[in-house]
């Protein structure tokens, strides 16, 4: 999914730029730095925000291929190295990085979809009729047979018996942990598969946020394309009075603004999630990071607002 989205974005970027630069290749160049970037930065961000779970193996900071990251950290990663691709390239920053907004947006929302493929990001127990119940063993399980502390939960969702807990590995070492599937007894299965010891539904925390990225993605497309037809028709009647100037319609308005929308839906989200931690001012990390995000982008609008227009020359 990460892919496809990756895919998408750049599909998009390169429909978006046309009128830009006549050189489509540097679009794809710079879209492919962003995604190592991109890789590299959510890699670091996870490191140091759970850098405890690393101490004694510190080899496996670099193993990306396991899939834990933090979203934001990438999205950190991908915008800087844009950002300085374009000005040595001598490209217009802001018309592209609108255009980036947008598509960052596409690419989260498929993004997502993997993220409830894969089982992290997921929601609070929930009774709503589209709750999902993930598999044995899955994050959303193990979450739920463990107290976690840091969330103010001192007791599991689950309360299953000690004898699902503890077995031997290969290597005939004693693991203190949940059993794998593969190793329960018969009846044991039946019971975490449709028994009393299945998972709990949960909300698709996952699906929420795919959802409101294609919105946020839609909204800053309008906004991007409103942008657009003013630039397009205000020479027509600069000498018209009637005729204001349209706010926040220079480039590098859309870019702002979505910082504003993806805060603002981020820390709305966190309060069905269910494995982020609560770490300041009862908030989650990504809770208090979204707030910097909306006045970051509030503040960014209206710089842009205050400065000249960027000028595009091909």
């Amino acid at each position: 999914m990460m892919v496809i989205g990756f895919l998408s974005a750049v599909y998009l970027i390169r429909r978006l730029s046309k009128n830009i630069t006549s050189n489509p290749n540097l679009i794809t160049n710079a879209a492919l730095y962003s995604l190592v970037a991109g890789l590299l930065g959510a890699r670091f961000f996870y490191v140091i925000h759970y850098f405890d779970q690393f101490r004694g193996n510190m080899l496996s900071v670099f193993a990306i291929w396991e899939g834990s990251g933090e979203l934001l950290g990438g999205v950190v990663a991908a915008i800087l190295v844009i950002f300085f691709y374009l000005k040595y390239h001598k490209l217009p920053i802001r018309h592209y990085l609108d255009i980036l907004a947008i598509a960052l947006m596409l690419a989260l929302m498929f993004g997502r979809v993997g993220c409830f493929l894969s089982g992290c990001c997921f929601g609070k127990p929930t009774n709503v009729a589209w709750g999902v119940r993930f598999p044995y063993g899955s994050r959303p399980y193990r979450s739920q047979v463990y107290p976690d502390l840091e969330r103010g939960r001192h007791q599991p969702h689950l309360n299953l018996p000690t004898d699902f807990f503890g077995y031997y590995n290969e290597a005939e070492q004693w693991i203190q942990d949940l059993k794998p599937f593969s190793l329960l007894t018969e009846e044991q299965k039946k019971d975490v598969l449709s028994g009393s010891y299945r998972c709990v539904p949960v909300h698709p925390t996952q699906l929420y946020s795919s959802a409101s990225a294609a919105v946020c993605c839609l909204i800053l497309y309008l906004f991007w394309r409103r942008s657009q037809r003013y630039s397009r028709t205000r020479w027509l009647h600069i000498s018209d009075p009637k005729r204001a100037r349209k706010l926040f319609t220079k480039p590098g308005s859309t870019f702002g603004l979505m910082f504003v929308l993806y805060g603002t839906m981020r820390f709305f989200m966190e309060f069905v999630r269910d494995d982020n931690p609560f770490e300041f001012n009862g908030l989650t990390v990504s809770q208090n990071i979204s707030v910097g995000l909306f006045i970051w982008g509030a503040v960014l609008m209206i710089i842009i607002e205050k400065i000249r227009p960027e000028v595009v020359s091909r």
